[in-house]
């Protein structure tokens, strides 16, 4: 009997613990790639040229570099206007705005 009692309490631990990480995984929110977000030095991975991976954005906002957002959110992130006045929006595919020189 004892060692049925330690089968089960170990299967009732195991369930329990599976159940709370599936838990958290559903808990956070499923993300995208967002293109043009990032300040200089803070995108998420490689973005194109002048970049290679997290972090190594040199521009803000450079339209090549990408950072992870939640789904559906990239399109209406509205960042500050260029020095033309031309307002400025997260893509789901890369910009041809903001990039290094050279």
């Amino acid at each position: 009997m004892t060692m049925m009692s330690t089968t089960l309490g170990l299967t009732a631990t195991l369930a329990t613990a599976l159940t709370m990480a599936a838990h958290a995984a559903s808990a956070q929110p499923a993300m995208e790639k967002c293109y043009g977000v990032a300040t200089a030095g803070t995108n998420d991975c490689a973005a194109g040229a002048g970049t290679t991976c997290a972090g190594t954005s040199t521009v803000s906002f450079q339209g090549n570099a990408w950072s992870y957002v939640p789904v559906g959110t990239c399109a209406n992130i509205q960042l500050p206007a260029m020095e033309d006045g031309t307002t400025r929006m997260g893509s789901l595919e890369p910009l041809d705005r903001d990039l290094p020189a050279g």
